[in-house]
């Protein structure tokens, strides 16, 4: 399956650009033959079983894997962000935001990238004092301080209170709207796939089995989605519904408001 947000239109260019690419550890084939295009500024949310491939593709896009021989495309200006946020304790917010970069101005721009998330009053902090959610948006200021064209998260969320990643999902399409990196977001949940992303890909198998383009705006989605969650659950294997993606946003609307 080929994978492309513009079929048939070549003047755009991809960031990502993999051809029948594939992984193997020993005898085990983590990725078979893989086609897959991400266009500038797209967010793209990839879903899949453990053990489908998921960490393993991300790796490659991250560059953490070396893919010798293949006929793989990626930008050199890209960054991760993971479920553990990272932090070295021994290190201030500030200084673990701008970590690996070269030149002077560093705490400047340290500054700015977290008064982005909301955290310029924990910029002297420890990482050690900082809640799960505050450690996240740490993380996210360090991606987006290097400004990239690729920004691969790696569940994010996973452990984060339902109240907090709410909070988290708007700040993420703010930062991506602010600064329209491509985004590859990897995730077991469905309704966070469809609150997120244009494009919706399932991995099984080392395969792409299913893509699914979401046209309806941000924020409007929840009338328009229950074929489309059924869709994707469908393609992870889970047939009964335990509650529809308009019941889960509306239930959360309820809990941010009586939150604030």
């Amino acid at each position: 399956m080929t994978v492309s947000l513009f079929p048939g239109v070549t003047q755009i260019q991809p960031v990502v650009r993999l051809r029948d690419f594939s992984r193997s550890f020993g005898d085990t084939t983590v990725l078979d033959g893989l086609d897959l295009d991400i266009a500038p500024g797209e967010f793209v949310a990839l879903l899949g079983h453990s053990g489908s491939g998921k960490t393993t593709l991300l790796r490659t896009l991250g560059n953490l894997d070396q893919a010798h021989g293949q006929d793989v495309t990626i930008p050199s200006a890209r960054a991760v962000v993971f479920q553990d946020s990272r932090l070295l304790p021994w290190k201030r917010v500030w200084k673990n935001v701008v970590l690996g970069l070269p030149g002077r101005g560093a705490r400047a721009r340290a500054e700015a990238a977290l008064a982005e998330v909301g955290l310029s009053h924990r910029i002297d902090a420890w990482p050690l004092t900082l809640s799960g959610g505050e450690a996240q948006r740490t993380a996210l200021a360090r991606a987006l301080v290097r400004q990239p064209e690729l920004l691969l998260l790696d569940e994010p969320f996973a452990s984060l209170d339902a109240l907090t990643r709410l909070r988290m999902h708007e700040l993420v399409l703010n930062l991506w709207r602010a600064h329209r990196p491509a985004v590859l977001l990897v995730t077991h949940d469905v309704d966070e796939a469809i609150a997120l992303a244009d494009r919706v890909l399932v991995l099984a198998k080392g395969r792409f089995i299913a893509e699914e383009r979401i046209e309806a705006e941000r924020g409007q989605r929840t009338a328009s989605v229950r074929d489309l969650r059924r869709r994707l659950l469908g393609h992870l294997g889970v047939t009964a519904q335990t509650g529809s993606y308009a019941d889960t946003v509306a239930g959360a609307a309820g809990l941010l408001e009586a939150a604030e």
